[in-house]
Parts: structure tokens; sequence; C-alpha cells
């Protein structure tokens, strides 16, 4: 018996439940008392396409395509149904409903058909099997099988209907919201596809239903990639100006003319008519604008004669060849494709609508090629070069994904879930758990550029031996949907491209940080407290002020790695005691929703003094004592209460130490001895031949 999964959204508290297919069609047939899908619909004639519609929230969604068990890490799938949902429309009322319905009824295969809860779309449920009568019983294995029906469902019933299909990703949590349809088509035994288990997901592969362009009026055969009044104003006004050119009045603002206002005004009716104009909206624009102090009815029969003798309407449009252009590149751009310029990765990314194509790609000089090759197959003049002024222009709307991700997330539900995520960690530092909290909190604060003073200088350091799973923890810190801005392959001897991934990824893995060298530990230390990259571009010209969004965290497998004798109050350094559970799902919507949460609380991101003395203190069993460090204390020791001891200089003690076991001696190291000396809280003072310190020889 199919069961499919419902989720109610209160806000703060989310219910799960499942219920039967067939009461699930049962419950379409009749709306309950608060005629909640009545009201949606009624509310949706009024909210802008842009805008949510907050009486959808009150409709429980409806996944068909598995039965699910809610988990502290989100959805599990308990078992997989083989049902495909096609979405089609939008519809423009009943009638084309119940068209799509009865053809849609036509095929054996169709389960379900019935119209959804926007009243403008249909919904077709279809089923599929293996040819064996089995389905998939792993997750990974039923997410193939269901993207692969999907394509064959949607390539089997479009030739079918007279209306699209609208594309949507295949992916098993796909709902809709609750329906009501009295008249929904319900048949418990239609014909099953059957599908080969496939190997993996499929390639993306374009599907091109895009409708012939008939029958289609002048003027939106002109002018169809804009709204009717702007179309209107635009041909009209260059009509106009065509109009004082026909005349030789190059001037419209000059007053004096050797002709009379009714030629001006036939000449303009006549450019409008061969626009495609409508005559009243000739008559109107003209009598309101230009010709204000001339009666109107006079203005009408002017009109009206030029368009009672003419039979050419539409037949040339006023516009210049070059505005012509512009409309059409536009109108096919904005129909065959769609476009944003991601700010993170400072490229230009689209997707091909009306295909399988759900993912954007970059732009890059194959798929200008493609673009222009598809333009000149419908008979436009199209080259790389004009789709490369369209894209990077401000016609092609601004994409951030850290902040389209962080505030699209629902409403935290209370339950902690970034310090549990610490715990997968098994280690004996009874501190990680709150300093990766605050860690946490620092990342997400500077992905939404709370902070543009002072970076997240501050990094997790994993250490543990091979096969703990450090690198996998680090990975699944960031979400699925945001997982091409995390990397770990930094070189760090290319230092132009280290600052340039500041800019570029949200999540940096210094994987096996031992393998940084002393030299690079400066510039390390560069990169983590930077908090804006001033570089230039790939390509570029000049260098510009870009944004930081990187956070740090790294891995190592030996515990002696922190060289720096300055300190280590940037590193949280823990050590792995064992395997890493990274088996366990994650909520990653109620991860990040719990961050947003507390930093719009006042919730602190940041580290203070008492952090930084926590982390310094854990920090000393993984520092890297150098050789002259390992012997100081061997042939020497400090002085104790009232006891004189010798001053000496660095190099003294260096050249002390040079004759005892051979240390190299050199200018180098006489600076670098000198910052261990006060970092091992050595007397000192400074005299005229610089500093000197207090030792007493062993």
């Amino acid at each position: 018996m199919i069961k499919i999964t419902q989720v109610r959204d209160g806000g703060n508290h989310v219910t799960q439940s499942t219920l039967t297919l067939d009461a699930w069609v049962e419950r379409m047939k009749e709306e309950v008392k608060t005629c909640p899908v009545t009201m949606f619909r009624s509310q949706l004639r009024h909210v802008l396409p842009s805008d949510h519609c907050e009486a959808a929230d009150k409709l429980p969604k409806m996944m068909p395509a598995a039965e699910f068990r809610k988990t502290e890490g989100g959805q599990c799938m308990k078992a997989y149904n083989g049902l495909v949902e096609l979405t089609v429309g939008p519809l423009a009322g009943r009638a084309e409903v119940e068209q799509v319905k009865r053809e849609a009824w036509k095929l054996p295969q169709t389960r379900c058909a019935f119209m959804g809860a926007s009243g403008h779309s249909v919904k077709i449920l279809v089923a599929f099997t293996r040819p064996d009568n089995t389905l998939p019983l792993t997750r990974a294995e039923a997410e193939a099988f269901h993207a692969h029906a999907y394509i064959m469902a949607v390539k089997c019933y479009q030739p079918q209907l007279s209306f699209d299909i609208r594309p949507k990703e295949p992916f098993l949590e796909q709902y809709s919201r609750l329906s009501y349809d009295p008249d929904v088509l319900y048949r418990p035994d239609s014909v099953q596809f059957y599908l080969s288990q496939p190997m993996g997901m499929p390639d993306e592969m374009a599907l091109h239903t895009e409708p012939a362009v008939s029958g289609q009026r002048p003027l939106e055969r002109a002018l169809g990639s804009y709204e009717t009044a702007d179309a209107l104003s635009m041909l009209f006004e260059a009509a106009l100006r065509q109009a004082y050119i026909d005349l030789d009045k190059p001037d419209p603002a000059d007053e004096k003319s050797s002709y009379s206002w009714d030629t001006l005004l036939s000449q303009l009716a006549l450019n409008c008519f061969r626009s495609g104009i409508p005559e009243e909206a000739v008559v109107s624009r003209a009598r309101f604008r230009h010709f204000v102090r001339k009666p109107l009815e006079l203005v009408r029969q002017v009109v009206r004669n030029v368009y009672s003798r003419r039979q050419d309407f539409g037949s040339k449009c006023a516009l210049s060849r070059e505005q012509q252009l512009s409309v059409l590149i536009a109108e096919f751009m904005k129909r065959r494709y769609e476009f944003r310029f991601n700010v993170q990765t400072g490229e230009a990314e689209f997707r091909e609508r009306h295909s399988f194509c759900f993912r954007f790609q970059p732009v890059d000089k194959r798929a200008l090629n493609s673009i222009a090759l598809d333009a000149q197959a419908e008979g436009i003049p199209l080259w790389d070069r004009d789709i490369s002024r369209y894209v990077y222009s401000n016609r092609v709307p601004v994409y951030n994904p850290l902040e389209d991700f962080l505030f699209n997330l629902p409403e935290w539900d209370g339950r902690d879930r970034i310090r549990p995520l610490a715990q997968t960690v098994p280690c004996d530092n009874p501190h990680w758990p709150e300093l990766f909290h605050r860690w946490f909190l620092n990342m997400v604060a500077h992905w939404r550029g709370m902070d543009k003073r002072y970076a997240n200088s501050v990094s997790p350091l994993l250490v543990g031996a091979q096969g703990t799973r450090k690198s996998t923890f680090c990975r699944s810190i960031m979400p699925p949907s945001e997982c091409s801005y995390y990397t770990d392959s930094l070189d760090f001897s290319r230092k132009k491209d280290v600052e340039l991934s500041l800019n570029r990824f949200a999540l940096i893995n210094i994987d096996e940080f031992d393998q940084v060298s002393a030299t690079q530990q400066g510039f390390l230390k560069h990169i983590l407290q930077k908090p804006v990259v001033n570089a230039r571009r790939p390509y570029g010209t000049s260098v510009v002020e870009m944004r930081r969004y990187a956070s740090f965290i790294a891995t190592s497998n030996h515990k002696d790695l922190l060289t720096d004798p300055s300190g280590s109050r940037r590193f949280i350094c823990i050590e792995v005691k064992g395997v890493i559970d990274t088996s366990r799902p994650i909520d990653y919507d109620q991860l990040y929703a719990q961050a947003m949460h507390e930093l719009a609380h006042g919730e602190r991101y940041w580290f203070n003094d008492a952090d930084e003395y926590v982390m310094t203190e854990a920090n000393r069993e993984f520092q890297q004592y150098s050789p002259e460090e390992q012997f100081l204390f061997r042939y020497f020791r400090m002085a104790e209460a009232g006891e004189e001891g010798e001053w000496m200089a660095p190099a003294e003690i260096l050249k002390i130490l040079h004759q005892e076991v051979d240390i190299p001696l050199n200018a180098k190291r006489v600076a670098a001895f000198g910052r261990i000396l006060r970092k091992q809280g050595i007397p000192s003072r400074h005299t005229r031949k610089g500093t000197v310190y207090q030792l007493v020889r062993a």
C-alpha cells in the first residue's frame, strides 16, 4: 500500500504524518469547514508573482515520492513509492484545467490527475517500477531512479498535452500543497512504467518545449517582452519622432513649422497605424499629451480618417533598427534563458528554460556560441558579442548565494544543533562545543556581512590519525546546496589566488595543516585576519575591494604543528580521539536557522579574552618547539628569588648553545630566539646594547 508524507508547518512547530494515496484523494474531494484552499486561491489573485501568499502556509505539504520519518537530522526515507508528480501550467482557468485533465486521463499510465492548489495548474501522478516489480531501497538508488523516471515521464506526457509541463528538479522531498478538486480523476490500477535501475544521476539535458509563436497581434510581435502600457508608450514616442522627421522638423521643441497641427497628427496616426498601435490608444495619448488645446472629437476624427482608409496595420514599426534589435534580444533572452550574476564567484550564470537543466551553469565561450546559434535559428541576427554585452549588464539581476540561502531559512524550532554537531568529534577538551558554537556563529555572521572591520580569524584545527573522518566532518559543515563554495585545496605559494579565495569561497579547509611551511606561517596569519580583499580579478585591469566571505578550518595528522612563537590564539586545536560520527543526518535548515536566530537576538559571535586564554592554554600541547627552545633549559634555568644570575643578550645565549650543541648562528635565528625568550616569560630589561635576559647556567 502506497503511503505518502504530509508535513504541516505551524511556524515554530512542524508536525509530520503519513496517509495512504486513497485517503489523500478522498481528502481532495471535500474541503474542511475553514476552506483553506478556497481562501488561498482567493488571496492569490491579489498577490504579485514575486511575493509570498501567507494563506499557502496553512496548507500542508504533500510529498508523494516517498514515505519519510522525521529525525533530528531532518527527513529520513522509510520507503520509496515510485510516484512521479508532473505539474502542468500556468493555466488560464478551470476550462484549461479540465482540458489538461482529460488529455492526461487518456493515457493508461495516469494514476491521478487533479487541479493544483492555486487553481491554475494540473498535477499528474505517474507510477514507476523496476522490471522485476521492485523499487529501490536505499536513498541513493531512489534518487537516481526518481530523476530518470521524471525525465521519462515528461518525455511521454508532453506530446499529449496542449500546455507545457513546468520543469521541477526531481528530488525526493519535492512537494505540492494540499488541493481541493471534487472532480479529481483517480485510477488505482493504472499501468506502471518500467525503468531499469540507473547507475547514477542523469546528465542535465535540454528538453525544448517552447510553443510556436503564432497568431500574435502586431503589437505583441513587435514588443513581446514589454508590458502592454510600456509597449504602447515606446511605440507611440517612436512614431511621433518619426513624424517630425518625415515632416522635416528635426527638433520637436521647435514650435515654428510650415505645416498645420492636423498634418502632424495625420502623419503621427499613420506611423502609429503601421506600428500596430490600437486607434483609441493613439487618440488618448495624442490628445492629452501633445494636442491638449484641440477638441477631443476633432483629434479623434483626424485619427479615424487615417485608420479607416489604410490596410497595412502593423506593417512597419516606427522603432529604429537598433531599438528593434534591442527588444528582440531582450525578448529572446527572457523567453529562452534565465540569467543571474553571482557576486561571490564574479561570474554570470544561466539556465535554459523549458529544459532539464535545473542548476545554473557559468556563461563560458561554449554557452555564448550556443545561445548565438539558437538566436540565429529563430532568425534573430545575434552574435556572441551581443550576448556578452547583455549578460554583463544591469539587465541581469544580481545573485548572492549565501544570503539567498540564509534569508530563506525557516524559523528555528528552539533545539540546539550546533553544539551536538561539535560533539560528534570525540575529544577530551570540555570547551570544544562552546568554542565551536562561537566559531560557527562567527562564520555565519561574516557570510551576512555583519562585521566589516574584523575577519573571522579563528580556525578550528582537528588533529588525529588517518581515517578518523576529519576532512569529511569539515565538508559536512557546508549545506549541500552551497557545497561549491567549499574548498580543501589551497596553494599558499600562490598568494594572489589565496587572496581571491577569500572572496570566492565560504569555508576553506587547510587540509594537512602541517604541510604549511614555517616561511608561509606569516602569510597565513595575514590571511586569517584580513577583513577585506584588495586584488585584481582575473582579466581585470584595476585593483578592487572585494568582500571577504571565507572562514577557515584545518586538519592534520601530526600533533606538533604550531610554529608561531607569538601565540596560538587563532586556532582551536582539538585532538580527535576516535572516528568522527559522520553518518548522523544533519538538518541544515535548522542548523543554520539556529545561527540566524541567535545572531538576530544579540548572541556574541566574537572571541573575547577569556576564550583566547582557554584556547592558548589548550594549544600548548600542540606547540612545535625549535631546537633552541628545547636546549635552552638544558643549559640554563630561570633565576630564583634573590639569585643574581647573568644578564645576557639573545645572541650571547645562542652563542653558548652553538658551542654546546652546534646550533647554527645567524641574524634570523637571533631575532626568532628573542621571541622565544619572551614567550617563556624570562625576566628582561632594556639596555643600551638592546634587550637582555636574566638566566642562570644549569
